[in-house]
């Protein structure tokens, strides 16, 4: 008899976690400018996405796993733990778990916020390009 995949561990395993490296909530996805603060530096990252309970962000040089963080953007100051870092060709990605969970009405800041981004962005330029045309600094 084929058993679901769930039933087909041996019960001397019973004690590990199944939900080890699964997500525990349901993920924002973004790619917004935010800021990680460590004892020893501040850099500039991407939140990749976000969650209640986590965070998705790129990095130039990823951090190491274990590290303490801080993640700053749109009036969200949260301090997490790095608990998984993945390095590529340029830069990488640190996933990291938040101390204390999010509410929803953060996690709905930061998404206002996200939406908010492009349209700052496009007002910012035109007033650049408009003091150049005219010459205003």
């Amino acid at each position: 008899m084929n058993r679901p995949l769930a039933y087909q561990f041996d019960r001397s395993d019973a004690d590990i976690d199944p939900m080890i490296g699964r997500r525990n909530a349901a993920r924002l996805r973004l790619s917004i400018p935010a800021r990680i603060v460590t004892l020893s530096d501040t850099r500039r990252c991407i939140l990749i996405d976000l969650s209640r309970t986590g965070a998705q962000i790129g990095l130039e040089a990823p951090l190491e796993k274990g590290k303490n963080v801080f993640l700053q953007l749109a009036g969200l100051d949260e301090f997490a733990e790095v608990v998984r870092a993945d390095v590529g060709p340029n830069g990488g990605t640190n996933g990291i778990a938040f101390d204390e969970h999010l509410t929803d009405d953060q996690v709905i800041m930061v998404r206002h916020y996200s939406e908010s981004i492009e349209a700052n962005e496009s007002l910012a330029l035109r007033r650049e390009v408009r003091a150049w045309v005219t010459g205003v600094e």
